[in-house]
């Protein structure tokens, strides 16, 4: 799974909403309202960069935190939701 490349469905579309201070996913049906954590995954999502690619970014950025199982488990999670295609 490491190797393969992500991105968001067609029917979604991440965004930034200023009002609310988070981002949120849009679909035809309406919004899902990220916590911060899904936030940081999917904006690194962005049809390029491989699952490893995200989480070594994000480790990066959380270089005290063993987030590799959780960000995995998160892609699952999205990709059963319909929000993820590979």
């Amino acid at each position: 799974m490491m190797q393969v490349v992500p991105k968001l469905s067609p029917m979604h579309r991440l965004q930034y909403e200023a009002v609310q201070a988070r981002w949120v996913l849009l679909y035809p049906e309406g919004m899902v309202r990220l916590n911060s954590a899904a936030g940081d995954v999917l904006r690194r999502i962005d049809g390029a960069r491989t699952v490893q690619a995200v989480v070594d970014d994000l480790r990066r950025a959380y270089p005290d935190a063993d987030l590799r199982d959780d960000v995995l488990q998160f892609l699952r999670e999205a990709q059963e939701r319909g929000w993820l295609v590979y």
